[in-house]
């Protein structure tokens, strides 16, 4: 039996107004292992090295596919498509200009995305028997915002640059409220803090201030 749990969201608009989503209970993590013994159970006429080979073949054949360029779907589960990111220390380039910062050698494949067939969303629903898991709140930092700022300075002062989880780190909160708080702040002129970099290679700087 699963069980879900009901997770307190983060008031991000500041109306003081509580709302809550609901989640599954991870338990554990089945691995390779696990999940072949499950399809090769006896009686099954499947031999768990049989099965094995079959999911390490499919891993293979996925990623030769979608580093062709292809999306691949496999009935039943879902489509897999390939997501492309920077180098690390490579500089995004921009739209307009006849400069071009980056070649293909500035480029690589850094995630998989995936999305479930509604098959295997159907079947996960009609298997599941949920359960009350409990409750889950928002951990709020202990700081006002003012604080945050002046703390994240510095921490500016001995550091060339900040990233989400320093600040995440330095004034107790989550990730989501850490996120769109620098955004907010950085677009402030007067904050001190402005952006450097793009997409997964976004962090902080100081500005403008003393």
């Amino acid at each position: 039996m699963a069980r879900y749990i009901k997770q307190e969201m983060s008031d991000l608009n500041g109306t003081g107004e509580k709302r809550v989503f609901y989640r599954m209970k991870i338990e554990r993590n089945i691995d390779m292992k696990d999940f072949t013994e499950r399809i090769a159970y006896p009686g099954s006429g499947l031999s768990r090295a049989s099965v094995m080979h079959v999911m390490t073949s499919v891993a293979d054949c996925l990623a030769r596919y979608m580093a062709e360029g292809c999306s691949v779907t496999l009935e039943g589960i879902g489509t897999f498509k390939p997501q492309l990111g920077l180098v690390k220390n490579k500089e995004m380039d921009t739209m307009d200009g006849d400069d071009t910062k980056r070649n293909a050698r500035s480029i690589e494949v850094n995630g998989i995305s995936f999305k479930a067939d509604k098959t295997l969303v159907r079947e996960t629903r009609m298997c599941c028997d949920l359960s009350r898991g409990g409750i889950s709140r928002v951990r709020k930092s202990p700081y006002t915002e003012e604080v945050r700022l002046s703390r994240a300075l510095e921490y500016l002062k001995e550091h060339p640059f900040l990233r989400i989880s320093d600040y995440m780190a330095i004034n107790g909160m989550k990730r989501t409220s850490a996120t769109l708080e620098l955004q907010r702040l950085s677009g402030d002129p007067v904050s001190g803090i402005t952006i450097s970099g793009w997409g997964s290679h976004k962090v902080y700087v100081r500005c403008g201030r003393p």
